[in-house]
């Protein structure tokens, strides 16, 4: 991996035009990239389509980024490698449905609404996929893509006890991936001490004063500095 130093050099020459400084970054972040297109490889869209998406976003980086915005490069692609990811899929990925998917979609919400008015009750994506003869993944891809109204907390079968909603990917849990590589990468920059605290505070629930028994500091020191460390995440100091 590059160095911040290294990369930094390398940003500066991309930047006046060199294309090999831009190609070596590339390279250098593509685990960066694919870490995030993994996230993204269930929207029916080629892995590699998604990865050439992801490397647009780092090119975006690379011409925006400024050292002095006090983070690392890998820190700042992140939400721009993401937020092209997003754009593609929004503008010309799923939103772009097929006739015969179209179709489908509005025979399974015939189907579904002839179901609801009989039984009272929706048809499971199970029973879907049953009277469709598709996979119950295709069943959630066609009704997300169509939108039509049928209940997200009607359960998908009546072994797992899930509903539909389980089964659609959530924004929210892509942005809390993105949250926590950037918390990471954060925190792997804080000193020894500071980097314990957080680390038994937030991620082993550890209690004020047991995190001080632990480091052989008062709780009231600890206070002091878990609120430090906060207040100088929530400025970007570190």
């Amino acid at each position: 991996m590059l160095s911040h130093e290294e990369t930094m050099q390398l940003i500066v020459k991309a930047k006046s035009g060199d294309n090999d400084s831009k190609t070596v970054l590339i390279e250098q972040n593509m685990p960066l990239i694919k870490s995030i297109v993994r996230h993204y490889r269930n929207k029916r869209v080629e892995y590699d389509d998604l990865l050439q998406i992801g490397a647009i976003g780092l090119i975006k980086a690379i011409k925006n980024f400024d050292d002095a915005f006090n983070v690392r490069f890998s820190t700042y692609a992140v939400p721009m490698i993401t937020g092209e990811i997003k754009r593609f899929i929004r503008d010309d990925g799923i939103v772009k449905v097929s006739r015969s998917l179209k179709t489908l979609a509005v025979k399974m919400g015939a189907y579904a609404d002839r179901r609801r008015n009989e039984t009272g009750n929706s048809p499971t994506v199970a029973e879907l996929a049953a009277e469709f003869e598709i996979s119950e993944e295709d069943v959630v891809f066609t009704m997300d893509s169509s939108k039509f109204p049928l209940s997200l907390y009607e359960k998908t079968d009546d072994e797992s006890g899930q509903c539909l909603i389980d089964k659609l990917a959530g924004e929210d849990e892509q942005e809390d991936m993105i949250d926590k590589m950037m918390l990471k990468d954060i925190i792997g920059h804080l000193p020894d001490r500071e980097k314990k605290i957080i680390l038994f505070r937030y991620f082993r629930d550890k209690t004020q004063s047991e995190v001080a028994a632990l480091l052989g500091v008062s709780q009231v020191q600890i206070s002091r500095l878990e609120n430090r460390i906060i207040e100088k995440l929530k400025n970007g100091i570190i």
